[in-house]
């Protein structure tokens, strides 16, 4: 399994751009308009998000962020593996880094929204394998069959 390198990441890269075009667009393929709840890049950017990317040398392996709910509290977002990349550690070591920067602020937990459909199965069990639990609607979000919600205490 490599040894990925992870660092904040301002999200100017071709890299970047790409795999999160991707991101938007399966999440577009697998649930409908309304349903999804991906970020788009220039919304990453904002104060309250910190985004983070995960490489194997010159390659973009995953990427993730982290969003402060409120002062004690956090939601993962934008969690993604490159294609070349799944089942290779490379999620996991995103997760990794994101549970440890929520430490490092404070939080008392972080809570996340994925789908609840066959494609979002490989996240789901990486949360639950992780200690994330599932949950209701959080934040700002609303009940939806195509919404799966889990947390974490840290």
């Amino acid at each position: 399994m490599p040894d990925y390198a992870i660092r904040e990441d301002d999200l100017t890269g071709p890299e970047i751009a790409g795999l999160l075009t991707l991101h938007l667009q399966e999440m577009h393929a697998w649930s409908p308009p309304c349903s999804v709840h991906a970020m788009p890049i220039e919304r990453l950017r904002a104060a309250d998000v910190t985004f983070y990317s995960a490489w194997d040398g010159d390659r973009l392996a995953a990427c993730g962020a982290i969003k402060q709910l409120d002062p004690g509290n956090g939601e993962l977002k934008s969690m993604r593996a490159h294609p070349d990349y799944r089942g290779k550690g490379a999620g996991r070591a995103i997760l990794d880094h994101l549970l440890a920067a929520a430490r490092a602020r404070g939080y008392a937990r972080v809570s996340l929204e994925t789908g609840s459909t066959e494609p979002f199965k490989p996240a789901r069990d990486l949360y639950a394998a992780n200690g994330f639990a599932d949950c209701g609607p959080f934040a700002d979000y609303q009940p939806d069959p195509f919404s799966h919600f889990m947390t974490r205490p840290l």
